[in-house]
């Protein structure tokens, strides 16, 4: 997915869709989003903030 978001990136500069920053932060959130969204998948009801993972008992 990281291969795809940043091959992105570069081919919307190239083409002149997006500046520089754009395409960089373009890549980022969708990388966070990304990253969020794996995390979700192999850990389903942790609770992350900075310490060690847990589970929630979120519903």
């Amino acid at each position: 997915m990281l291969r795809l978001i940043v091959g992105n990136a570069i081919a919307s500069v190239r083409s002149d869709e997006a500046s520089a920053g754009e395409a960089i932060l373009n890549a980022a959130v969708h990388g966070w989003y990304e990253g969020d969204v794996q995390g979700e998948d192999d850990c389903p009801g942790c609770d992350f903030r900075g310490q060690l993972p847990k589970p929630s008992n979120r519903s």
